[in-house]
């Protein structure tokens, strides 16, 4: 075969579909280690497929996390409003929803995948589902590729097989060791876009609480603060989750997965929306207006059912008094009440593992790839693409851009570069 595209997720099956038109009547072939073609899409999105983002490329840069100026070459290749005509043209209609995040009009994810796979079909790709590829070598200027099929030989191959996250889709690491095996560096890699598991026990009973509008501040030892946002977040069992709690593990994954346990700190804002000046004066006129009432009957119409109890808790081991009635608290109580509205805390035990994380951080290291290609530089003919390269972003429809605009440029650049052997051939 002319082109072999290895992995059949978003980045394959646009590698695969854009090398087949620069190839031209030469042959493409996609493998696919599952039973189906895009898995892992049919989760993203909480399975309504998240396709990209409408934003505008200087905002779009800022949200990729690892190596913005080595993505931006394959972004102005094929850019958001491309991937956009390009689902559209085949046949998946889409709508704009908050955030400029772009998603199917049926809420399907399936529908994105059937879309790119009418494109496949209409170029004439070879999709061949059920195939394992276990190693690749070179041999001269041809890749033999060996699996659970008879070896097959190949001009190119697109590694496109994706990361760690979510191996229960076939996201299991393989592209890393392909790389290795060509002696490719490879980036430490760690869960991203994942839940932080905490250390109070007092987190059980919150369990299945969700909090909008509230600050999150990610703090160290020293209590420095790393990291700050404000938006959603919901408690688990053992964990704290929502696009807050997803964005600050994108941001600090390698620094919290390599210290310590107990290390960071999370201090969330309850009363962020309001801003901290705003409400610390509502209360104090509160405990002045309603003086008769004792702490803990004021506070029950400041916090969430579920909230209440273990916020009168924390403060009760801070000592102060419950009982008191709200006019006669003590300035230091009544700080120490502002304080724990303005950064309750949980104690940061790591993050949840790559089983549920969204994305893996880290891969096949971008110094070692052709930015204008994503050609590996020591083995000509070889490409990656897609989540395998040391690139990732925020949620929001940005991890899947770089898959779609990775994949493009990885296809293209193995048909031009096919293209040109056959014409300098006599």
């Amino acid at each position: 075969m002319d082109i072999l595209v290895i992995g059949g997720g978003p980045a394959g099956m646009m590698a695969a579909i854009y090398g087949k038109k620069e190839a031209g009547n030469r042959e493409v072939v996609l493998f696919e280690k599952n039973e189906k073609l895009g898995k892992k899409l049919f989760i993203t999105g909480k399975g309504r497929g998240n396709w990209t983002n409408s934003c505008e490329e200087s905002i779009f840069m800022e949200k990729i996390l690892r190596n913005p100026r080595f993505f931006m070459g394959a972004f102005r290749n094929f850019n958001n409003q491309d991937a956009i005509t390009f689902m559209e043209k085949n046949g998946c209609a889409l709508k704009e929803e908050r955030g400029g995040r772009i998603f199917p009009e049926s809420n399907k994810a399936f529908s994105l995948t059937d879309g790119m796979k009418k494109a496949l079909q209409k170029e004439g790709v070879k999709v061949c589902l059920n195939k394992k590829v276990d190693s690749i070598r070179k041999k001269g200027d041809v890749f033999l590729i060996k699996g659970n099929f008879p070896e097959v030989e190949a001009k190119k191959v697109i590694i496109a097989t994706g990361g760690l996250s979510y191996p229960s889709t076939g996201s299991t690491g393989d592209g890393y060791d392909f790389a290795k095996a060509f002696s490719i560096g490879v980036t430490k890699t760690y869960p991203s876009l994942v839940k932080m598991e905490v250390l109070e026990e007092d987190v059980y009973p919150l369990s299945g609480l969700k909090l909008k509008h509230i600050g999150l501040k990610i703090l160290n030892e020293k209590g420095k603060c790393f990291y700050e946002k404000t938006g959603e977040l919901y408690f688990q069992k053992n964990s704290l989750l929502g696009p807050v709690v997803l964005s600050a593990s994108a941001a600090l994954s390698p620094e919290i997965s390599e210290a310590p346990m107990g290390s960071y700190q999370i201090a969330i804002d309850l009363k962020a929306e309001m801003g901290q000046e705003q409400f610390d004066s509502f209360f104090l006129r509160d405990c002045e207006s309603k003086g008769k009432e004792k702490l803990y009957q004021l506070l029950k119409s400041y916090l969430p059912a579920q909230l209440y109890p273990i916020f009168l808790k924390r403060l009760e081991k801070q000592g102060v008094s419950l009982e008191k009635k709200s006019s006669e608290l003590k300035k230091e109580e009544r700080r120490k009440i502002l304080n724990l509205f303005h950064s309750f805390p949980f104690t940061v035990q790591g993050l949840g593992g790559f089983p549920e994380a969204i994305v893996t951080k880290g891969g096949v290291e971008t110094t070692e790839l052709s930015k204008k290609s994503l050609e590996a530089k020591k083995v000509p003919g070889l490409y990656f693409a897609g989540e395998v390269v040391d690139l990732d972003a925020y949620t929001g429809g940005f991890n899947m851009q770089i898959a779609i605009s990775t994949g493009v440029l990885a296809g293209q650049s193995a048909g031009r570069s096919l293209k040109e052997e056959l014409k300098e051939k006599p």
